[in-house]
């Protein structure tokens, strides 16, 4: 029996995320946690109340319900990272050591933390980034993967831990808000579309990043976890790649169907994150690995989120 708990339920990731764990092991199986309750079908189901930097709280939850897998989801993200880089590398590498460590004493089957292309830096290739490559992240956020990259794979080296992360790009999907993040315009640009009609993008308009629909990063999570362990050569974490796109080809995409939608740029300290990251990523590991493969290009993601954003905006 499979028990599954959730730190970070409720942010961007884990909101959608949880939903598809309790379709595929039961509602009953997968346990959400977050700092604050929950509201609408995260509700549904069962919750604890879990600072990610509380140890002893982590291990109690376990215990109480017999937990077998960990899905860790909660960080504080790029942008909002560098207004507190302390509390963000605290946080963020605090909270990973408990889970591993929970993960070693308590023989848990499996734990996924999520990574990021915020690991590659100022010197790593830009174009088709490799799995294996330079990197030397210049943000709070990317410092802090890149340890926990190394972390992971310490701990399935040396205790056995079957730990499993990826690489995430840019994540957009619009059943929640975004976190903090970079990449956050590709989100909010759909949301200020359809309320305001117009949005000031504070990247560039060709400023090219890698980016991921939502259901494409849910199911890469659960495709990687669902895999036999003897086809996982990579711990640390794995590129995963979707879509690369600038804000001008998506604010194009989005006047195809709003044909008054109107976007201005005005670059802030996000552009400087942004412009050390890569234009795009080489995820032919991925691929070969564990099957890896994305549904959505850029076209079809911007007509299901403005559908989707439409009905939800309308309740």
């Amino acid at each position: 029996m499979n028990k599954v708990l959730v730190i970070g339920a409720l942010g961007q990731l884990g909101s959608e995320l949880t939903l598809a764990l309790r379709e595929l092991y039961g509602k009953e199986n997968v346990i959400a946690s977050d700092l604050k309750q929950p509201e609408g079908k995260i509700a549904e189901g069962p919750f604890e109340l879990l600072n990610a930097m509380d140890r002893g709280r982590l291990y109690e939850i376990a215990e109480k319900h017999g937990i077998t897998q960990v899905y860790h989801l909660a960080a504080i993200l790029s942008a909002k990272g560098e207004s507190d880089p302390k509390l963000a590398w605290q946080l963020n590498m605090e909270s990973l050591i408990h889970v591993l460590d929970l993960a070693k004493d308590k023989k848990l089957d499996k734990v996924y933390w999520p990574s990021s292309i915020a690991v590659f830096g100022p010197s790593t290739p830009r174009e088709n980034t490799p799995q294996t490559t330079v990197m030397d992240p210049n943000t709070v956020y990317g410092i802090s993967k890149l340890a926990g990259e190394r972390w992971c794979e310490y701990y399935h080296q040396k205790y056995g831990v079957d730990v499993r992360s990826l690489r995430y790009p840019g994540l957009i999907g619009y059943k929640a808000k975004p976190g903090g993040g970079t990449t956050d315009y590709a989100v909010d640009i759909f949301y200020k579309a359809l309320e305001e009609g117009k949005y000031e993008c504070f990247l560039s308009k060709d400023t090219y990043l890698p980016m991921m629909y939502m259901d494409d990063a849910v199911k890469a999570t659960i495709d990687l976890m669902e895999s036999d362990s003897d086809k996982i050569k990579v711990r640390s974490s794995y590129n995963v790649s979707a879509i690369s796109f600038s804000p001008a080809e998506i604010a194009d995409q989005i006047k195809s169907q709003i044909a008054d939608f109107e976007i201005t740029y005005n670059p802030d300290f996000r552009q400087k994150i942004a412009d050390s990251w890569p234009d795009s990523i080489d995820d032919s590991q991925a691929r070969s690995d564990w099957g890896w493969k994305p549904s959505f290009d850029l076209k079809k993601m911007s007509e299901d989120i403005l559908k989707g954003l439409s009905e939800l905006l309308k309740k």
